[in-house]
């Protein structure tokens, strides 16, 4: 009676369990729209044409418009020094003096022989002196004047132009021994850099033409520079041309030594711009791509050439044309040819 009892309830398990598996079985569909998967979704924009500016970035380093040595011609002792590294100085002011003994014996040189002149000329026009007594007596005179005004500026070191002081070398009291210069003065209004332009810009250079110049040390600020000289010939090694460009620099901002981005334009292109986020790089190489709806809703995979950036969008130089329906949310999906939703 016990096995029968326990192969009855062994029957209606297997019962129940096959008509489970009949139920699961028939709510799990096997084909239809239900197994398909879902198109990706897409966002475009219709690709638009607009002028870019044709420009060229060259970088260089800003340089003092002149710069002079100040030194003297002879070793001596430096008696005072009247100006410090970091001040201005204006065209002919007084930067240090040296030891004037020299000096002062050709100064009385000088007065002795104005005074010999003046005497032999009074002889000379009564005849009393002859012609070659008196040339030579201007001759001498003529020699220790330019004696005592190359000493005098050899004494009294002055600047040649208004600038800044750079740099100083020596102390008062020290001797002066022609192994550096005992000050440096610098001109900074303007500045200059020097560009190297390829050649291909050869003629399109020209003097007077506007620059715009950047700096790390003002982000966001552009200075305005202009074409002050160009160079005649191109370098056979590099195809570039050297290119002088001068700011005024008026207040002083610009200094020598800043790292400077000198930018031209060389006139428009009319060409299709679109979303940074549009653009795909390829893996593994410099290519680019973008994904281009088609009417049949698919995409089709573009390979495009990059211009310049702009801000958050990218000039296109070819692949794609004004008009052209540009995938830019959503590629991770897509591949060439697929269907898609567009947003």
């Amino acid at each position: 009676m016990k096995y029968l009892k326990l192969s009855i309830f062994a029957i209606a398990a297997a019962a129940l369990m096959t008509a489970c598996g009949q139920k699961e079985t028939t709510n799990t569909p096997t084909s239809g729209p239900e197994m398909q998967k879902a198109a990706p979704v897409v966002s475009v924009i219709t690709a638009q044409a607009e002028d870019v500016d044709i420009t060229n970035i060259f970088t260089a380093n800003i340089e003092p418009y002149a710069t002079n040595n100040i030194v003297s011609q002879t070793a001596g002792r430096i008696s005072s020094i009247k100006t410090e590294v970091g001040q201005k100085v204006r065209k002919g002011q007084l930067l240090a003096t040296m030891d004037d003994v020299n000096l002062a014996k050709t100064r009385m040189q000088y007065v002795n022989d104005s005074t010999e002149l003046a005497r032999l000329t009074e002889l000379y026009n009564i005849g009393a002196v002859s012609q070659a007594d008196y040339d030579m007596a201007k001759l001498a005179l003529n020699i220790t004047k330019k004696t005592y005004y190359n000493l005098a500026e050899n004494t009294y070191l002055r600047s040649p132009i208004n600038g800044v002081v750079t740099a100083r070398n020596y102390d008062k009291g020290d001797m002066y021994s022609m192994a550096q210069p005992i000050f440096v003065v610098e001109q900074i209004q303007p500045v200059k850099m020097l560009v190297n332009v390829s050649e291909s810009l050869f003629t399109q250079v020209h003097k007077g033409m506007e620059f715009d110049i950047t700096v790390d040390a003002y982000p966001g600020e552009v200075f305005k520079g202009t074409v002050n000289l160009l160079y005649p010939t191109v370098s056979a090694t590099t195809h570039t041309f050297p290119v002088e460009v001068i700011s005024e620099n008026k207040d002083e901002r610009l200094r020598p030594g800043m790292f400077a981005r000198v930018t031209a334009t060389f006139g428009t292109n009319h060409n299709v711009v679109i979303p940074d986020n549009a653009v795909v790089k390829q893996q593994g190489s410099g290519e680019h791509f973008v994904y281009v709806l088609q009417p049949d809703n698919t995409v089709k995979y573009t390979l495009v050439e990059l211009g310049k950036r702009l801000g958050n969008r990218y000039e296109i130089i070819s692949g794609i044309n004004e008009g052209d329906r540009i995938v830019t949310e959503g590629q991770i999906r897509l591949k060439d040819g697929v269907s898609v939703t567009v947003k």
